[in-house]
């Protein structure tokens, strides 16, 4: 249990644009097992409890192995993964920790080669959503499992 003082309920105190983002990070069109991998490895990568919590419920939910689960964090070395799933978690990482070059011409081609032009615009917002996500949670400190009835997430049968 997090020994932390209580912070505010953003979804609270700024409901409506709460509801705008919600609205917005559910808008997107794409494979729900992709859109939840790369969920989780941002939510690892920028340190969020709450949406790390949450998106690995939703995806054991919607069938995703466990053993894959627990791969997501070290991808590059597991063989559980697809060329596509791959190319989406190196995508998914180079827009959560944005490096001062930016994208490479190199990691570009190779989404390109998995994602049509549609798909990897809707892969880069939905980058941007999740990353919005964390930043709410982190400066609040939502606590990991405190709207999973809210969300449906007590399903997941994983306490």
């Amino acid at each position: 249990m997090s020994t932390h003082p209580s912070r505010l309920d953003y979804s609270r105190q700024s409901p409506e644009l709460f509801k705008k983002y919600l609205d917005f990070g559910m808008a997107f069109k794409m494979d729900e097992a992709l859109a939840l991998l790369v969920d989780i490895r941002a939510s690892q990568l920028n340190g969020c409890a709450f949406c790390l919590d949450m998106h690995v419920k939703q995806a054991r939910i919607h069938g995703e192995r466990e053993l894959r689960l627990h791969h997501v964090a070290i991808w590059r070395e597991s063989p559980l993964f697809t060329p596509r799933e791959r190319a989406a978690l190196a995508w998914t990482e180079a827009l959560t920790r944005v490096a001062p070059e930016g994208v490479s011409d190199a990691l570009y081609a190779e989404a390109r080669e998995q994602f049509s032009e549609e798909d990897l615009s809707t892969l880069t917002w939905r980058v941007a959503a999740i990353n919005g996500w964390n930043r709410m949670n982190v400066a609040f400190r939502n606590p990991p499992g405190s709207k999973d009835k809210m969300f449906g997430l007590d399903k997941a049968g994983l306490t």
